[in-house]
């Protein structure tokens, strides 16, 4: 009996060390659970996005596109949500997987041919030239970017090469490789890089790579200013960081050894020169 007695305080210390570590169990793990996302429903609004990633000129089907629910508050403006009234729309900018597709990214309803024709801007033209991967700043320059056009020919005024910027700010449209005769006769790849310009500049563009040589450099995207230059010649070009050769001279004074005395006698006046 006595040792019953003895083993109640044990049994009791047991029973309550036993419901505190479960209550800490179960407090640490409501902390530890992943929350759960309440969705609301009734809120979201199907909203049509690319399915998957779209350059610009796509001429879009329902394969291309699929559905994601947008919070009313964040619905992107001129959304769709029927996939069926965006067959056949021609895109005219680049969309990422999941960038909602809008009214103001679209051609018109009457535009049913993709490619560069969708894109051009009212009054423009697209014009291609040849280069290589060094007119094409190996590679960095691509569709969407926007370039100066520089071109070296004889300036038939002074007989001179020279360099000139004559295109600034204009867009590039598509760049890619045609497979084209070289001058032994022999296929080789040619890039291509096709412009957007005015008719007026598609005549400079023209001129300029059949009679001379092309050069684009490529501007800051937020860049728009235009540049006035006067062009380089080769004799500008090597004067460039060009040490002075001609040094100062000093001018020496010639100082004159004599001093001129008036000498007068009665009503006379006399001028003699002296050395000191």
């Amino acid at each position: 009996m006595g040792n019953w007695k003895a083993s109640i305080p044990i049994i009791l210390a047991l029973v309550i060390a036993s419901a505190g570590s479960f209550s800490l169990y179960k407090w640490i793990q409501a902390r530890t659970a992943p929350q759960e996302t309440v969705q609301v429903q009734s809120d979201a609004v199907p909203v049509a996005v690319a399915a998957i990633d779209l350059p610009w000129g796509t001429k879009l089907n329902p394969e291309m596109i699929k559905k994601m629910p947008f919070l009313k508050e964040s619905l992107p403006s001129g959304y769709a949500s029927d996939i069926n009234l965006l067959k056949d729309r021609v895109i005219l900018t680049s969309l990422k997987m999941n960038d909602p597709i809008v009214e103001h990214e679209l051609a018109p309803v009457s535009v049913t041919t993709g490619g560069v024709s969708a894109i051009l801007g009212q009054g423009k033209r697209a014009i291609a030239v040849k280069g290589d991967k060094v007119i094409g700043i190996s590679g960095f320059i691509n569709p969407g970017n926007r370039i100066d056009v520089l071109v070296t020919l004889n300036d038939p005024a002074t007989k001179k090469e020279k360099t000139k910027l004559v295109l600034d700010n204009i867009p590039v449209l598509a760049t890619g490789t045609q497979i084209l005769k070289n001058d032994k006769g022999e296929p080789a790849p040619v890039d291509v890089y096709t412009l957007e310009v005015t008719p007026e500049e598609s005549e400079k563009l023209a001129l300029a790579a059949a009679e001379g040589k092309l050069q684009f450099a490529l501007r800051n995207v937020t860049d728009s200013e235009t540049v006035l230059t006067s062009g380089m010649t080769i004799s500008q070009v090597l004067a460039s960081l060009k040490p002075a050769t001609a040094k100062t001279r000093k001018q020496r004074t010639v100082v004159d050894p004599t001093v001129t005395v008036e000498v007068i006698k009665g009503n006379e006046l006399s001028r003699q020169k002296m050395k000191y």
